[in-house]
């Protein structure tokens, strides 16, 4: 059980890629019948019976030859087609691209909640970045569903490409430069690119380790159409991106060779996530007529697109959005994914950011309560908290910094002190319920050690010697002092153990009477858990943020239950 409860069931995005045929070379007779057939319409009977000559004479002699060699090459190649494509139809185009190439579209959003309206492009186009990039946070833990026709699924490699990819110029030919990983595979660029009156600005989306909310983004694009206003107008490089392709080549060599550092700000415009294009334009659109924003998101302020950018979102100052995109690195298909997911979220939130989009899991578990654990000498209060954090690690994987209240009410106007429930013990105790080797005996013989630590932690905080609450009086006293931050505080370990607010786990126990609350979780990516106990019963109430896409109070719930049962079998059948 603890085996299947630890792996998801849920596919991966890209899970199939590995298992997909690959690209057939269909025979040579079977694709030369088929071009006699459509050429037909187009020629008269004269015209018709020569070309059927000239295909004849290519099947029997150059062309099976050709055919030959084609086959040869497809036998080392798992799509014999793919490089020959991208560079006949698009890097080696030497025409102006982001006209003669790209694509654009309006985002739908103005037949629903976003009509026309002047003044309302900053906070409309905060909720639509922070949606786009919790469909980036997707792609990136691969839960993106796989695109299928019936059951057979699609190729999904294209979705790769949506995000920090970039085409960069070439004399000759053109490359495309893609830094986008998923998380299994490593870290991925997390920055923004913002072009407004001819000015590049860019930020960091990821705010100790979650995407920064509307409010946050609402303040940064303030903050650069500000700037921009009171100030004179950038150089408007980005102009640059809609010129012939080789004449763009050689310019950008040249601004390299100007200053090195040049090279530096082109490649984090290349790696950022997209473009987002702060246009000053008011295109006219209704539900019936598309054709001005259509016409200038093709053809509008170049200063404000980097048009080699696989996606650059366009906003217009009367709310209105769109986007032009780079053909080369993906069919259109991928990005009427995104914009159907983004229209979607915007309907389901009314047009607004609902920042209370909490998810809530409260439940009874009646298989037993206080009585039969303190029967066993386990301490129901521990029993919760260990089961909770056996249950986090099945559903994450990783042990999970957790804060327990624990009351100091012993002492003068004490509140409460900060216990720790993710202990070494505690993990050591969870990795043995994951290991199959491990017996019986030594999977109760670790938990009964993680209860010690529990306990005693507990009697410790109670009496006023835990050690949270004193971190926080030294920090305050540096602050009252005027000396700078000690670097205890400023170690990636305090964060990450849960210090400064960031337990990914916020607990507290009700109590023993049928009261129950609930409490929202301190972080994005954690948890809130309220419980209270019973003689017959653990009653637990679980939330989470929808917008957090690694997270789920439903499933966690479920798991702590199953531990419950796994931690009492333990004490049934293993014997000291």
């Amino acid at each position: 059980m603890e085996n299947q409860l630890a792996k998801s069931t849920e596919e991966r995005t890209f899970q199939y890629q590995d298992s997909l045929p690959s690209l057939p070379v269909p025979p040579l007779e079977e694709s030369l019948k088929k071009y006699l057939e459509s050429v037909k319409p187009f020629a008269n009977e004269e015209e018709y019976k020569k070309t059927e000559e000239i295909v004849q004479k290519f099947q029997n002699g150059i062309g099976a030859e050709l055919h030959q060699k084609l086959l040869e090459r497809a036998k080392g190649k798992r799509n014999w087609l793919e490089e020959w494509w991208l560079n006949v139809a698009y890097l080696d185009v030497r025409i102006p691209s982001q006209l003669n190439v790209n694509f654009a579209g309006p985002s739908p959003h103005f037949e629903h909640y976003w009509p026309p309206k002047e003044g309302t492009h900053l906070e409309r186009g905060s909720i639509i970045l922070w949606h786009n990039l919790n469909y980036w946070q997707l792609l990136r833990k691969e839960k993106v569903p796989v695109d299928k026709v019936g059951n057979t699924p699609l190729d999904m490699n294209q979705f790769r490409m949506l995000f920090s990819t970039c085409k960069v110029p070439g004399i000759t030919r053109d490359s495309i430069m893609n830094y986008f990983r998923t998380e299994s595979e490593g870290h991925s660029p997390s920055h923004l690119a913002v072009l407004c009156r001819g000015r590049v600005f860019v930020f960091d989306v990821i705010h100790e380790g979650s995407l920064i909310t509307p409010p946050e983004f609402l303040r940064q694009l303030t903050h650069i159409q500000e700037k921009c206003r009171r100030e004179p107008e950038g150089p408007g490089i980005a102009a640059l991106t809609s010129e012939e392709r080789t004449r763009w080549a050689k310019a950008r060599e040249y601004l390299i060779s100007l200053d090195p550092e040049n090279l530096t700000l082109l490649e984090k415009i290349q790696s950022s996530l997209f473009v987002y294009s702060m246009e000053d334009g008011r295109p006219h659109v209704t539900p019936e007529d598309y054709s001005q924003i259509i016409s200038i998101l093709f053809s509008g302020d170049p200063t404000v697109r980097w048009g080699d950018k696989s996606y650059n979102l366009i906003s217009f100052s009367n709310g209105v959005f769109g986007c032009n995109c780079d053909h080369a690195p993906y069919d259109a298909m991928v990005m009427v994914h995104i914009a159907h997911y983004v229209d979607e979220k915007i309907l389901e939130n009314e047009g607004r950011w609902k920042a209370s989009n909490l998810q809530f899991a409260a439940y009874a578990f009646t298989s037993f309560g206080k009585k039969l654990t303190k029967k066993k000498k386990l301490h129901p209060d521990t029993f919760i908290q260990l089961a909770l954090q056996l249950a986090y690690y099945r559903l994450h994987g990783r042990p999970g910094c957790c804060y327990e209240t624990a009351m100091t009410r012993y002492f003068y106007h004490g509140r409460t002190e900060t216990l720790r429930p993710c202990t070494t013990e505690a993990v050591r105790w969870c990795q043995f319920m994951q290991d199959p080797s491990a017996s019986l005996l030594e999977r109760q013989q670790k938990m009964l050690e993680a209860f010690a630590k529990h306990n005693k932690m507990m009697k410790e905080c109670s009496s006023g010697r835990g050690f949270d609450r004193h971190l926080l009086g030294l920090l305050l006293t540096a602050r009252e002092e005027g000396l700078p931050t000690p670097e205890l505080y400023t170690d990636p370990l305090f964060s990450r153990s849960g210090g400064g607010g960031n337990f990914v786990l916020s607990t507290s126990l009700v109590g023993y009477l049928r009261i129950q609350g609930v409490v929202v979780p301190m972080v994005h990516n954690g948890y809130g858990f309220f419980y209270h106990i019973r003689d017959d019963r653990f009653v637990v109430a679980c939330s989470a943020w929808k917008s957090c896409p690694e997270t789920d109070a439903e499933k966690l719930v479920q798991l702590i239950f199953h531990a419950f049962h796994d931690m009492m079998q333990l004490m049934n059948t293993a014997h000291l």
